[in-house]
């Protein structure tokens, strides 16, 4: 096997036995341990010992890797490859008991910096739904054992579209604006709540596209390279990669026509 073979296995089964965890501990009922940006951006107690497990996991089988998670931030390894981590995505969802949540999964390779390295496997587990999407590099996008194609949509109006907004009310307004200029082209919205899953469902073909502003690197990273693994584009305006500024996710022909949208 390949590398990224290699690490694709080792992260679909730690996303397994993270997933399980979260999902038994959502049936013993959740407590809020914090709130972190604004009131709306909380953090449970699962969401931390969701990735104390990972984090231990990967340690043990891959102990020179560096790691970034989203609740206890990064660490530096040895090696040329860094795990990023984000243990409950949706963890809104998560808490209100809606099953939109994933633990979502990626190995980086070069430097632990979002805007040079490249993504060379990642899993993005939603264990509510019972569904496991994968990609290692070069190898496309699989969910289960089922090939992924993005949906080539590339008429001028009718693309089902996914956004969401951020915790901040006072972005809220700019937020809102976005959304206004990407309608025209759209068949309808949905706001799922879970950026990986979000990225997925457009990878399946089950979402045209996708964009968000405000999502950090651990929100998109294993399922940015899933979009492109399954013939998507994934980025962010102008050839810039994603940032917090903007991300999109579509197939090509589709993906322009919202970066012009949201430049106008």
């Amino acid at each position: 096997m390949s590398l990224e073979t290699d690490l694709l296995a080792l992260a679909v089964d730690i996303a397994c036995e993270a997933g399980q965890l979260a999902h038994r501990r959502r049936s013993e009922g959740v407590a809020i341990a914090a709130t972190k940006s604004a009131l709306a951006d909380i953090v449970t107690e699962a969401d931390r010992e969701v990735e104390e497990l990972i984090r231990a996991r990967l340690a043990a089988e891959r102990p020179d890797d560096g790691f970034l998670g989203e609740e206890s931030g990064a660490e530096r390894g040895t090696s040329d490859i860094t795990w990023v981590v984000d243990p409950i995505d949706g963890t809104v969802n998560y808490a209100y008991g809606i099953p939109v949540y994933a633990v979502s999964i990626a190995a980086v390779t070069g430097e632990p910096d979002p805007e040079s390295w490249d993504a060379v496997a990642g899993a993005v587990f939603a264990p509510g739904l019972g569904e496991m999407f994968t990609a290692a590099r070069g190898e496309g996008a699989l969910l289960g054992r089922e090939r992924l194609r993005v949906h080539d949509h590339d008429g001028p109006t009718g693309a089902l579209v996914a956004t969401g907004f951020g915790y901040d009310p006072a972005t809220h307004e700019g937020d809102l604006a976005r959304l206004a200029r990407v309608m025209p082209l759209a068949r309808d919205v949905r706001r799922l709540g879970a950026a990986s899953v979000d990225l997925s469902y457009v990878a399946a073909g089950r979402l045209d596209a996708y964009f968000e502003r405000g999502l950090n690197p651990w929100d998109h990273a294993a399922g940015g390279l899933i979009v492109q693994e399954a013939g998507g584009r994934f980025g962010g305006p102008g050839g810039r990669r994603p940032s917090t500024t903007m991300t999109i996710a579509a197939a090509p022909a589709l993906f322009q026509q919202i970066e012009r949208a949201l430049a106008r």
